[in-house]
């Protein structure tokens, strides 16, 4: 009897459930709204004018806790410059594996070089294909991303156009002349981005301009 009790019991919390609204969303045909500063998989960004905004410091893998990221600078070729600095990224790669996602090779980045997006599904079948190399995470001349799989099911590539894991705050920071001024620059194929919600644009700036 002790058993058909403990049975019985079960199932009345089975039939009580049964009848009540699902908590679970039907994924990934269901994706829930995602934060503004979301930390997702990381792109590379360029000048309007198609010049990288990576100058090869290395800062962001010196301060990355997870030591994911490798970045090699290299000269620029006077002829013929990537970046407008002396020297430019000429190998950089990031570790999704061994990456925690915390954001602080953005807020390292002197030049806003490397930016978060909202992109997320990265799963792959082999470890090698977990480390995104310079093609990968650079966007390309008018600021379309790239994406190792491009064609996978969970994959929603306007995600990646989505880099908004970095504060664009315009407070003043005590100084009354650069309130409401964006102190951000724009970013090929994107100008400059608006400041981000509960932020305000100065009177006489397009924060949506290219």
């Amino acid at each position: 009897m002790g058993v058909i009790r403990i049975f019985a019991k079960g199932l009345a919390v089975t039939f009580r459930q049964m009848f009540r609204p699902r908590v679970t969303t039907s994924y990934p045909q269901e994706k829930r709204v995602k934060p503004q500063r979301f930390h997702g998989r990381h792109v590379l960004n360029r000048h309007p004018d198609g010049m990288e905004k990576c100058i090869g410091c290395e800062l962001c893998a010196g301060v990355c806790p997870a030591r994911c990221i490798y970045v090699r600078g290299a000269d620029n070729p006077p002829e013929e410059p990537v970046s407008p600095g002396e020297r430019y990224g000429f190998i950089y790669e990031i570790n999704m594996l061994r990456c925690i996602f915390c954001g602080l090779c953005v807020e390292a980045c002197p030049t806003e070089a490397i930016t978060m997006t909202q992109l997320f599904e990265m799963s792959v079948t082999e470890r090698d294909d977990a480390i995104y190399t310079r093609d990968e995470l650079l966007v390309n001349p008018d600021g379309s991303p790239n994406h190792p799989q491009p064609d996978g099911p969970l994959i929603d590539l306007e995600e990646l156009t989505i880099a908004d894991g970095w504060m664009r705050a315009t407070a003043s920071s005590g100084r009354a002349a650069y309130e409401g001024i964006p102190g951000w620059t724009p970013s090929a194929g994107v100008g400059l981005r608006p400041p981000e919600q509960g932020q305000a644009p100065g009177p006489d700036q397009d924060a949506g301009a290219e």
